[in-house]
């Protein structure tokens, strides 16, 4: 049987929707969608004659059945053969085969120092799931798998190496989401014991993907350096991140005391706010938990909450 035309598909009477606007509504970038499309064909979008993607509310509709099938988490490889099934369809169990085998990739990759492949995993991965899903189902499950692999036998160079990458993407990403949006300020700042920056990464990606500016220090500043920082950077909130437990001095003092002497909010993410969080749960430092795109969601309601928003 040939296949429905486009003019079936979609009446002429029905209003049409360019990608920027699709992506607006939704919350899905113009190169996901486009990946979707090619890669997957979960979407086929009508073209105008010079060729530009033009969007129905059923195509919509379809998108948002894709990211219900993701959160649930489903590979994307495996959600075309469900979209057409009855939505009243019994949610099916999904097969964690798919993401263990790309984290077990990934993880091969990372170890192997093959950044040839590593960058193009790291495109990949951005363009084909939202940037929630990439890093809940791939990049921290990878970072926490290898942080604690090195916690019981270093490996500094592997370490080093990866850094070194995310930082220089993540860089260039912040360069260009900085200049785009006008959104606040969020200085994002390492913990003093965190061996290294890659939770302030993730976390950096998730915040600039969400619309925030992002002034980032992969080095701890001093607790007492951050009210110049907020000033002088005009910054509206502080984010601190790491991958450790930090010292009990720190944790029951010093931050606290810090956060009474910033007139912004102080909040903490990354596996510090899991390991910590009946340490500062009744204080003035906002525990915004170890999910990152679950704790960079919070910004916003807190945001509100202290009238910057």
């Amino acid at each position: 049987m040939a296949p429905m035309s486009l003019k079936a598909t979609h009446p002429p009477d029905t209003p049409l929707y360019p990608i920027r606007e699709v992506s607006r509504l939704t919350g899905v970038n113009s190169v996901t969608l486009r990946a979707w499309e090619r890669r997957y064909g979960l979407i086929r979008p009508q073209r105008t004659p010079k060729g530009h993607r033009l969007y129905a509310q059923d195509d919509i509709t379809r998108i948002e059945r894709i990211l219900q099938w993701l959160n649930r988490g489903v590979p994307v490889s495996q959600v075309a053969d469900l979209l057409d099934q009855p939505e009243t369809i019994e949610t099916p169990t999904p097969d964690a085969g798919d993401w263990a085998s790309q984290r077990q990739q990934l993880q091969a990759i990372i170890e192997a120092l093959d950044l040839a492949k590593l960058e193009a995993f790291y495109h990949q991965s951005l363009a084909l799931y939202p940037l929630s899903i990439a890093i809940n189902e791939l990049w921290q499950p990878v970072i926490l798998t290898l942080e604690a692999k090195w916690a019981v036998q270093a490996d500094q160079l592997v370490r080093r190496t990866l850094e070194a990458f995310l930082r220089s993407q993540v860089g260039i990403r912040l360069h260009y989401a900085n200049q785009a949006t006008r959104g606040p300020l969020i200085l994002l700042n390492a913990m003093p014991d965190d061996p290294g920056p890659l939770w302030v990464l993730m976390s950096a990606l998730m915040a600039s993907e969400q619309g925030y500016r992002v002034q980032m220090l992969d080095h701890s500043l001093p607790l007492e350096d951050l009210p110049q920082a907020v000033a002088r950077l005009h910054s509206s909130m502080v984010l601190l991140s790491s991958g450790q437990r930090e010292s009990d001095s720190y944790i029951n003092q010093a931050l606290p005391k810090a956060a009474e002497t910033l007139n912004v909010p102080i909040g903490v993410c990354g596996e510090v706010a899991r390991l910590r969080e009946s340490d500062l749960r009744d204080g003035p430092v906002h525990m915004l938990g170890d999910d990152l795109p679950q704790a960079i969601a919070r910004l916003r309601p807190l945001l509100r909450e202290s009238g910057v928003l």
